[in-house]
């Protein structure tokens, strides 16, 4: 069944779905994101992704996120945060006003080895508050009550050295992941997949604690009426660089 789960979200975002409206559309993506290690099994997350549209030249998103981890064993970790997200119209199918997002998650990640390629499981949980906008009697544009919703979402991950046969400081590398996002519970729209994700990039890695990566996306989402549809193919730039503060703490 996990087999069949895993080959099923890979393909998602290349499938023709019969009676949708659907879209092409480019973006451009940039991302930082810092792991900060506090304790031996604690550390802190920092993440900004910059998402835009037509290219680089409107707004998409802005997220930020933060959360703490927990090592619960070697390779396998817990974690809990908070992220905010302020969404905008854009494209040929945009939201009527734009609206800002407060997210709670939860999440395991799932870390082993084969061969020389590193594979990541993540699976996360989401509790999303977001604010609402519709169309007044007069016809403008007014805010409404927010509405709470549920949501999961699962990645998997690959990561493979390419100039080196182990991952260690300047090392070239490819990355490879994809990620499906399910809603869940009271109040989810007529189809409960809400996107896939798949994304494919080089990276260099300059050592343990950085990395940069570029390469494609390809967005696929899914409107809550379920028949339109933006395919989203996006260039996606990611830096990556973690700050030890055990050390920082031990240096004093």
């Amino acid at each position: 069944m996990l087999k069949f789960l895993s080959g099923f979200i890979f393909i998602l975002p290349f499938i023709g779905i019969a009676q949708k409206n659907i879209i092409n559309q480019r973006l451009g993506w940039a991302l930082y994101t810092g792991t900060h290690k506090i304790t031996e099994r604690v550390t802190l997350l920092t993440e900004y992704q910059w998402r835009r549209a037509n290219g680089f030249q409107d707004w998409q998103q802005s997220l930020l996120r933060t959360g703490l981890e927990y090592e619960l064993i070697p390779k396998v970790s817990v974690m809990g945060g908070y992220a905010w997200v302020r969404s905008f119209p854009y494209g040929a199918q945009p939201i009527l006003h734009e609206f800002d997002e407060h997210r709670l998650f939860e999440q395991v990640n799932l870390v082993s080895k084969v061969g020389r390629l590193e594979v990541q499981h993540r699976y996360r949980i989401e509790q999303r508050f977001l604010e609402q906008y519709a169309l007044g009697s007069t016809g403008a544009v007014v805010q409404v009550d927010p509405i709470f919703r549920n949501r999961i979402r699962y990645r998997a991950l690959a990561l493979l050295p390419l100039s080196r046969k182990t991952m260690e400081d300047q090392t070239l590398f490819l990355s490879v992941n994809n990620e499906l996002f399910v809603g869940v519970g009271k109040g989810i729209s007529k189809n409960p997949i809400d996107q896939n994700r798949f994304i494919a990039a080089l990276g260099w890695r300059f050592n343990a604690n950085a990395n940069v990566q570029v390469g494609y996306l390809n967005q696929f989402v899914i409107k809550s009426n379920a028949i339109d549809v933006e395919r989203n193919h996006a260039v996606w730039t990611s830096i990556i660089y973690n700050l030890d503060f055990t050390k920082m703490f031990d240096n004093k």
